[in-house]
């Protein structure tokens, strides 16, 4: 019974396709959510924020798995491009926690926002789906040690990509991101030099990479117990 689940849970094919398939017809949808279209105006901010990049990314990915998938011949495991799925799970995990722990109650938010369909999609249901991916179909035995150190080179190079981004409007924290409700320069409360000082952005980014780097720990744990049972 344990090789028959194995066999058709995880190395399965047609599985695969099937969830691959629904990921990237909800990664379309929550693409063109992001950049506004659903409201019938251009959300032109759209690139500025890591909840955007970091499922651009999970999308990207998940085409390239699904190609890979759809070519081969035979069941088996997932190996498409292993460091950078590693990477991008940890991510749309952070993009997943932040957002529904520090930012969906945010007395600043209407909490309507929440359950507008691309909140829905790129906060919740792809994070989820993303992960459950790299858990029930991605070959494991390859992920390395020293990866969880690697992958916090992606939320630090956003953040110098979001002060460069704010020295090119010249730190003018006055710009109103697209729902108006804050700084367009600063899209987080936690990256906003104004109102944290750099002490208070530093401490912010410290804590936020540690736990990258933890939870990229867990999930090099878990990699290594799924690994026991791969066939």
């Amino acid at each position: 019974i344990k090789i028959v689940t194995q066999e058709y849970m995880i190395q399965n094919k047609t599985t695969q396709l099937i969830f691959q398939s629904f990921f990237c017809a909800f990664g379309i949808i929550g693409l063109i959510s992001s950049l506004g279209i659903f409201d019938m105006t251009w959300r032109w901010d759209f690139y500025i924020h890591f909840t955007n990049l970091s499922n651009y990314l999970c999308i990207g990915i998940m085409f390239a798995e699904l190609v890979q998938t759809a070519r081969k011949k035979e069941n088996s495991y997932v190996t498409t491009l292993p460091l950078l799925k590693f990477i991008s799970c940890l991510g749309i995990l952070l993009t997943f926690l932040v957002f529904n722990i520090l930012l969906a109650g945010e007395p600043t938010r209407n909490p309507a926002l929440n359950f507008k369909i691309n909140s829905v999609l790129l906060h919740i249901v792809l994070p989820i789906m993303y992960i459950a991916d790299w858990i029930l179909f991605y070959e494991h035995k390859n992920v390395k040690w020293n990866w969880p150190i690697i992958s916090a080179i992606f939320p630090l190079a956003y953040v110098i990509f979001v002060f460069l981004h704010a020295w090119a409007y010249k730190f003018d924290a006055t710009i109103p991101n697209y729902t108006k409700t804050g700084s367009f320069i600063y899209p987080y409360f936690f990256l906003n030099l104004e109102k944290l000082g750099i002490a208070g952005v530093l401490k912010w980014v410290a804590i936020l990479a540690v736990g990258f780097i933890v939870f990229g720990y867990i999930f090099y744990g878990i990699a290594k117990l799924l690994q026991k049972h791969e066939k």
